[in-house]
């Protein structure tokens, strides 16, 4: 399934050019999360291989806004998981003023973050630190691309796994 996704990724989403990545590095190529994610077929497939990613008594899915939403949404209804959105600053006013999430949580709930792609982790690990100082249990982190030079099994201090690789998606990559 890996070489059938990682083509239609590449199709759907890889762009070529000069481009500035989130982390401030630059890279010839930039793949587009939203081009992916917005695709009603490849969403439903990507929601399925991160549903089979999960480790084994996760209770609760979670994902940053914006990016991350759809993929979450997708994951909850492929497993049934309920799911909370972790926005990227406090808002000021409704039910949840001065919180950053949206959506139950309880105690003793295991979290798996979803997320699009991972370049440092930078946002997905904010996300944890927010979840976790909520007290909830984070699980793991799950992504579709893991663009980080070395793949890793870990993200921070948290377990980690991704449907593809930069590779994956662009073989010759030498960014």
């Amino acid at each position: 399934m890996a070489g059938s996704l990682a083509a239609r990724v590449r199709e759907a989403a890889l762009l070529e050019g000069d481009f500035v990545l989130s982390s401030g590095q630059r890279s010839r190529f930039y793949v587009d999360k939203y081009l992916f994610s917005t695709e009603p077929g490849l969403l439903r497939d990507l929601a399925r291989g991160l549903a089979a990613k999960l480790p084994d008594g996760t209770t609760k899915l979670a994902g940053v806004e914006l990016g991350a939403v759809p993929l979450v949404a997708a994951t909850a209804l492929e497993t049934g998981l309920p799911y909370v959105i972790v926005r990227k600053g406090t808002k000021d006013y409704g039910a949840n003023a001065g919180r950053a999430i949206e959506g139950r949580l309880g105690p003793g709930e295991k979290v798996v973050l979803v997320e699009d792609v991972v370049t440092t982790g930078t946002q997905v690990l904010r996300a944890a630190e927010v979840l976790g100082g909520e007290g909830i249990e984070i699980a793991g982190i799950v992504a579709v691309l893991d663009r980080r030079e070395e793949r890793a099994p870990r993200l921070g201090p948290y377990p980690f796994e991704a449907l593809l690789g930069l590779r994956d998606i662009v073989p010759e990559n030498r960014d």
